[in-house]
């Protein structure tokens, strides 16, 4: 009897779980969330020696890379991967690089997809070109490895920042943004900013364009996607795209922009 006052007035005893207690408790425990899936890389480079170094220190960095000899091939496997990101050189054989980016950016599901050139070492014209021709970003050879990774995760949270804005507001109130939107031609008409607004000459493409239009009318995502017939997910996309070449970060500062520079009707 001592024993087991001394045990009673140590502490509370253990007790031994209740059949089911330990399962109750592991199914009452919030599910792991499935592992997000790796980027995927499309490298473009006619250098085997680059493209096989890049692609090895890019997957040891967790990306999912899958490679091309030329632009050419480039095309071909973008329109079966759809990559996150295209890496690609810009002097290549058969389709250069500006042949590529020219091809994407007119494709209705990769109009959207950051593209990075690589360009030799101190040739400005190149990239003034490429940024010209709507590449995110470029990189000068012989790059660090370091450097291209920073860069690539870059522009995918870029991308990704863009895509949620634009989400954002696909279930928005159509009719607040309209309101915006006719408070906004209301000022624009009473107050000549249409007039008085620089000129500027954006390279839309005919797609970005409609897109564009629609928004100013007061469309959300899923009534573009149904009037273009095409997805939402590929109307984020061009709407993304449209923030990064007007340079704003709203649909409202998008319709501004777009009636003060008289973009739409």
């Amino acid at each position: 009897m001592a024993n087991s006052t001394a045990a009673g007035s140590a502490g509370t005893p253990e007790l031994d779980p209740e059949p089911g207690a330990e399962a109750g408790a592991l199914s009452s425990a919030p599910e792991e969330q499935a592992p997000r899936p790796p980027v995927r890389l499309l490298l473009v480079d006619d250098e085997p020696g680059l493209r096989t170094a890049v692609r090895a220190y890019l997957e040891d960095e967790g990306f999912a890379v899958t490679t091309a000899n030329d632009g050419e091939e480039g095309w071909t496997v973008a329109q079966e991967l759809l990559p996150d990101v295209v890496i690609t050189d810009v002097m290549m054989p058969r389709c250069d690089g500006y042949g590529l980016l020219k091809r994407l950016r007119a494709d209705e599901r990769l109009g959207g997809t950051p593209v990075i050139f690589l360009t030799a070492k101190g040739m400005t014209s190149d990239r003034i070109a490429g940024f010209q021709a709507g590449a995110d970003d470029y990189i000068p050879k012989p790059f660090d490895p370091d450097e291209l990774v920073a860069r690539v995760n870059n522009v995918v949270r870029r991308q990704e920042r863009l895509l949620a804005e634009a989400a954002r507001f696909a279930d928005a109130d159509i009719g607040a943004m309209a309101k915006q939107i006719t408070e906004i031609r209301s000022m624009l008409g009473t107050g000549g900013a249409k007039k008085s607004a620089p000129e500027v000459k954006l390279d839309f493409t005919p797609r970005e364009a409609s897109v564009l239009q629609l928004v100013a009318e007061g469309m959300m995502n899923k009534e573009i996607a149904r009037r273009l017939e095409t997805s939402i997910r590929n109307v984020e996309k061009y709407v993304s795209r449209l923030f990064i070449k007007t340079g704003t970060s709203s649909r409202t500062e998008l319709v501004r922009y777009a009636l003060e520079h008289g973009l739409v009707d």
